[in-house]
């Protein structure tokens, strides 16, 4: 049967319902959990590097090409890593329990020298411990034996199937603590349940890290604030000269606004998107309560839950702030524009006086320059008709003058009013082109 070609990328995206598959654990099995934040700026092609590293001293050969997952075994230890938008995590896998669990972990057995040669700054560190059901292990009887006695937060999980438990602090050595007890989970249940709760943990941490930048920005919002304030309050009654200062001010204080706005609109955004990730993790988890101990999701939502409040209210504050300034900026530009208006109509009807000044200064030139060229001709005539009067031709020299006048004057009035026409209409088509 002939179809189609096909989509360039529908093969990348059929496989992508496929994508980092949760591994079959049978119990007793011990896990050592790490993700480990890049930055949304890497391609991946370090961290692939470094998984070949470590196989490499095994003996094995590269998985091939970067991808996002890869799953394999290195020593009895199996070893599973996965690639995100903005941080790497590895799962080690240990079947067995020891003599004790948290002390005999499953990091143990990766060299050391390579762990700390990872690319990134750990995030998350935590063990679990994947156990067979006890019936007579309940929370304190688990609390005392794995978790130094402290209080544990959990519940049954996945329709009774299992029980997570944890104290969510961290030890001396960095990690945190995370026991599943297996009530009669299949071994893919097992896998899916413990992604799950490491997941919640991840994206718990990755939602959080907008916190501290929130707390930090809220100062500077506070001093934004009073500064457009200000500014809106003095721009009410301010003279013309004073809006080019208050213009400049306020685009400084936009500038900065936008500034911080571009360093905090991801990482604000990111935790959105990861505590709508942590919501539905904790849904899937199907948890209910053990009595006497906090659930998992009462545990998170109290904690997370104001921490992402913070985070939004300053979110929108910024970009209410944003829009304020942009409101203010654009009300004083129009302002300033307004009074430029009036500042070139003033212009424009001062160059009409000086321009019907020069009109009049010109034509009262012209009849003085009327004036002095019919005297110069006439006397100029005048002194020709003394000539001929001396050689005998009988012309009277006053009288030629006198009837020359009225003759030299209009011809000299005609002549300038030409020479006038002709530079205005060369000036025009200069000024034309």
């Amino acid at each position: 049967m002939s179809i189609p070609r096909d989509h360039p990328r529908r093969r990348e995206l059929a496989e992508e319902a496929h994508a980092r598959p949760p591994d079959a654990l049978d119990s007793p099995l011990r896990v050592s959990y790490l993700a480990i934040l890049t930055g949304p700026g890497s391609d991946g092609r370090a961290e692939w590097a470094q998984l070949e590293a470590l196989l490499a001293r095994y003996g094995l050969p590269s998985p091939g090409a970067p991808r996002n997952h890869c799953r394999t075994d290195v020593g009895g230890l199996g070893v599973r890593y996965e690639r995100h938008t903005e941080f790497y995590r590895y799962t080690f896998m240990r079947p067995g329990l020891g003599s004790d669990p948290f002390a005999e972990t499953a990091l143990d057995r990766v060299p050391a020298d390579w762990l700390a040669g990872l690319r990134g700054e750990t995030l998350v560190a935590l063990h679990a411990l994947l156990l067979p059901w006890e019936p007579a292990a309940d929370p304190e009887a688990v609390g005392r034996r794995y978790f130094d006695g402290n209080g544990l937060i959990g519940g049954e999980i996945g329709d009774l199937g299992g029980r997570a438990l944890s104290d969510f602090q961290l030890r001396g050595d960095g990690f945190m603590r995370l026991v599943l007890q297996d009530r009669g989970m299949s071994p893919r249940q097992s896998g899916r349940m413990l992604q799950r709760l490491l997941e919640i943990e991840t994206y718990r941490m990755l939602a959080l890290l907008a916190l501290p930048g929130a707390r930090d920005l809220a100062p500077f919002l506070a001093r934004a604030e009073a500064e457009v304030s200000g500014v809106t309050a003095e721009l009410a009654a301010a003279a013309p000269q004073d809006e080019a200062p208050l213009l400049e001010r306020l685009t400084r204080l936009e500038a900065a606004i936008g500034r911080e706005e571009a360093a905090s609109d991801y990482r604000f955004r990111a935790s959105f998107a990861y505590y709508e990730l942590v919501q539905r993790r904790i849904q899937e988890l199907r948890e209910t309560r053990i009595a006497g101990t906090q659930t998992l999701a009462e545990f998170i939502d109290r904690r997370l839950a104001p921490a992402i409040a913070t985070c939004r209210a300053v979110a929108n504050r910024q970009e209410a702030l944003s829009r304020r300034v942009a409101r203010v900026n654009q009300l004083l530009a129009t302002r300033i524009d307004l009074t430029r208006e009036s500042q070139n109509q003033q212009l424009l009807e001062s160059m009409d006086r000086r321009s019907a000044a020069q009109l009049r200064l010109q034509q009262t030139v012209e009849g003085l320059s009327v004036a002095a060229i019919t005297y110069y001709v006439v006397a100029l005539i005048g002194d020709l008709a003394k000539g001929l009067e001396e050689v005998g031709l009988g012309v009277r020299p006053e009288v030629v003058m006198a009837v020359s006048i009225p003759l030299v004057g209009l011809l000299a009035a005609l002549s300038i009013r030409h020479l006038r026409h002709a530079i205005v209409g060369r000036s025009g088509r200069d000024t034309g082109r």
